[in-house]
C-alpha cells in the first residue's frame, strides 16, 4: 500500500475531482510502485489557509516511495503525479505541491 497524503482548501474540488484524482493517483501508484494507494485527505476550512495575505488556493499531494530513487526518476515521477493534479483540478502547477518520499 502506498499512503497517499492530500491537503486542499475547503471547497477547492468537487466531489467528482476528488473521486478522479483517487482514481489517477491510484493508476500512477500501481505504475510507479507497484502497489495500490491509500488516501489520507485533509481539508483546510474556508478562511484558514492563506498565502500571501489571500486566501490559499493552494494543495499539497504527497507519496512515499517503496525503495530510495535515484534524482532524475524523481523528477519524472514528479512530473506526472502534478501533471494528474493540474489536469484534474484545473490549479496551475504554482498551486501545488508534490512530493515523492524515499522510504522512512
Amino acid at each position: 500500500m502506498v499512503i497517499c497524503n492530500c491537503i486542499i482548501q475547503e471547497g477547492q474540488i468537487s466531489a467528482d475531482g476528488v473521486a478522479a484524482l483517487q482514481r489517477d493517483l491510484n493508476s500512477f501508484a500501481q505504475r510507479a510502485f507497484g502497489a495500490p494507494a491509500e488516501f489520507s485527505w485533509l481539508t483546510v476550512p474556508k478562511n484558514s489557509g492563506f498565502t500571501a495575505g489571500a486566501p490559499s488556493t493552494s494543495s499539497i499531494v504527497s507519496m512515499r516511495a517503496a525503495e530510495p530513487l535515484a534524482q532524475s526518476h524523481r523528477a519524472e515521477l514528479l512530473n506526472e503525479l502534478c501533471g494528474i493534479w493540474t489536469r484534474i483540478t484545473g490549479c496551475s502547477l504554482n498551486e501545488v505541491v508534490g512530493v515523492i518520499a524515499d522510504p522512512a
